[in-house]
């Protein structure tokens, strides 16, 4: 019998099984931060669409650390947030089984783009969906400060329902991304009352998030379809000259127990899994309206965060933006769960204030040299494509 001389560490984790394709495309909330009630009423979550990345210099603010006070250029991620709209409020009672909904409260008006998301097929649809539901504020709300009540009197934990207008976002897409977001802070009759006042309105990135504030983003990695083992799991190839191929286990498992087991590496789908990436630093919060959103103290030129061009495949940004540090899950255009940190922080990185000196806007697209067009156009001269259009 063969014998293994020293140890071997497996390749890949078994802590993310089952590799399979995630159920729903956006990332979902598993848990929110605990609540306190000393703080005032304030969403936990938010919804954005990835763009692109980019790069930024700054200058480190991290005493003992041999970098202190010197320049270091980061990789960033631009997430497009605009804002979200409030349209209902659940609440929640705890059982010995976990939470179950009470109630569920909808606002009166419902837009098209959230109504398209209860739909397989829209424009074959009646478009009936809440018309029944919208009588019950004309004949005077009773039963909606019934339902009101109810979650004041029974209820632990109160959320609130918040879609995306996805329409401003130009991803060509109508149907709006629907979500439960916890409330936290205040008492149970005053995040009820929040809920209700803003039903119907638009709550901004700047409402939840802040710079300098340490968020997990959730979403659903990239998918890579049926990929072998190789690749999925990392395994070492075979000799050059094996028969049947190199790029697989050459051993998947013992004569007994005779059926392979759970943990040993096989081919099968990789990517678009459900993932929870914690504690990425925000280093920008900022409107869309801003004509100086990257800009900074030292580098002066107004100028946006779109890169020329446009980000790759995603286009400009035109509306709220949050800016984090380094890479995040998904692809481009996907809908990305922004949610905030369920620790205190107490670590020098993250307490760390970041001043960005310069943020990279040059086209992702290629080499790019130039940060505006304007620089572009003093480099290069008026060119016949600018003639023609004068034309």
């Amino acid at each position: 019998m063969s014998h293994r001389k020293f140890e071997h560490p497996r390749h890949g984790s078994l802590g993310f099984l089952p590799r399979k394709r995630c159920r729903s495309h956006r990332g979902k909330v598993k848990s929110f931060p605990r609540d306190d009630t000393k703080k005032p009423v304030h969403l936990t979550a938010f919804l954005g669409y990835k763009a692109g990345m980019t790069h930024v210099v700054r200058d480190l603010d991290r005493p003992a650390s041999k970098m202190h006070k010197k320049e270091i250029v980061e990789a960033v991620t631009i997430i497009e947030t605009p804002p979200m709209v409030i349209v209902g409020v659940v609440g929640y009672i705890e059982t010995p089984r976990g939470l179950r909904s009470l109630t569920t409260v909808w606002a009166e008006h419902l837009s098209e783009e959230l109504r398209r998301r209860f739909y397989k097929n829209w424009y074959k649809s009646k478009k009936k969906a809440f018309t029944q539901y919208a009588t019950k504020y004309a004949e005077g709300a009773k039963d909606i400060t019934r339902e009101l009540e109810r979650i004041k009197k029974y209820a632990q934990v109160v959320r609130v329902l918040a879609h995306t207008q996805v329409r401003k976002v130009k991803l060509g897409q109508k149907k709006a991304h629907l979500v439960e977001i916890q409330l936290n802070g205040g008492s149970i009759s005053q995040k009820v009352d929040w809920a209700k006042e803003h039903f119907e309105k638009e709550v901004g990135i700047n409402a939840v998030f802040e710079q300098n504030e340490n968020v997990d983003v959730i979403g659903v990695t990239k998918g890579h379809g049926y990929e072998g083992v190789t690749h999925r799991w990392g395994t070492k190839k075979l000799p050059r000259k094996t028969h049947r191929g190199l790029r697989k286990v050459a051993c998947i498992g013992a004569w007994h127990p005779s059926r392979v087991m759970y943990s040993v590496p096989r081919a099968g789908q990789n990517g678009y899994h459900h993932r929870t990436e914690m504690n990425k630093k925000i280093y920008r919060v900022s409107k869309g309206t801003d004509a100086a959103s990257g800009s900074t103290e030292i580098d002066i030129t107004e100028k946006t965060i779109n890169p020329q061009g446009g980000f790759p495949h995603y286009g400009m940004v035109n509306e709220d933006f949050i800016m984090i540090k380094g890479c995040c899950v998904g692809t481009r255009k996907r809908v990305l769960t922004l949610r905030k940190s369920l620790i205190t922080h107490t670590s020098r990185a993250s307490l760390e204030k970041v001043d960005l000196k310069f943020i990279d806007t040059s086209s992702k697209f290629g080499h790019g040299r130039f940060q505006t067009k304007e620089e572009k156009h003093t480099f290069m001269g008026t060119l016949k494509k600018d003639l023609n259009k004068e034309q």
